[in-house]
């Protein structure tokens, strides 16, 4: 007697095993290669705008966040233009080390504002603009951040040299950092700025780092000042 029922269990397994190499294929399947960002934006802008997103959907940033980061870029700017001066305007070793460290910790510092800055689609101030200007009556008034030098200041900065270098050079950049330790106050005394978690960190390290400075800057004016007696 010849059993009927092998031909179908063979179309059954032929057909599980044509079912089973298509799942393969599918799977084995090479990615689709990421196309170019729309708009000439690269897919590293796009992933950044994109975590800058989600932050903000968890902690909204303010214009107040705005208009700190964006000023904070001119006043870490001239900050940077004073510490520059130093070892071509006969400072002392340690002012020279000090401006080096100033140098180097806010140039990264204006990198990441500016990032965050272009992640948020807001604009990106040139830090060799190191006032803003108010139009006042039809004029042009410079406005300057709270503690940043004046025109006559910067002047009278550069024209020093040696031990008067030394001294002008603490004496105002103490100046400087005390108007962003107050610039970091008003941020987080306005209502609802201060809570992106970028701005937060970034103020709170710009109030700790300079208050720091500050007390060491202070201790080198009463060193030089018994060094170089009047």
């Amino acid at each position: 007697m010849i059993d009927l029922a092998l031909p179908r269990l063979s179309r059954t397994v032929g057909g599980l095993l044509i079912t089973a190499a298509v799942a393969g294929c599918s799977r084995a399947a090479p990615r689709t290669a990421p196309q170019p960002a729309a708009g000439g934006e690269s897919q590293t802008d796009l992933s950044g705008i994109a975590r800058a997103r989600a932050d903000s959907a968890r902690r909204p940033y303010t214009e107040a966040d705005i208009r700190f980061m964006q000023r904070m870029i001119h006043h870490h700017a001239q900050a940077i233009t004073m510490a520059e001066w130093a070892p071509t305007h006969g400072a002392n070793p340690s002012v020279q080390t000090l401006a080096a460290r100033i140098i180097n910790a806010q140039r990264d510092e204006i990198a990441t504002m500016q990032q965050w800055l272009r992640d948020r689609r807001q604009p990106v101030p040139d830090p060799g603009d190191m006032a803003m200007t108010m139009p006042m009556g039809g004029s042009g008034h410079e406005m300057l951040m709270p503690g940043m030098l004046t025109g006559a200041q910067m002047k009278q900065l550069d024209a020093a040299r040696g031990a008067e270098f030394d001294r002008l050079f603490l004496t105002f950049m103490i100046q400087h950092h005390r108007g962003a330790v107050s610039m970091v106050k008003d941020l987080f005394g306005t209502y609802g700025a201060g809570q992106d978690e970028k701005v937060f960190k970034f103020a709170s390290d710009v109030n700790v780092d300079q208050t720091t400075e500050i007390a060491r800057m202070q201790r080198m004016l009463v060193m030089l000042s018994f060094s170089n007696p009047s």
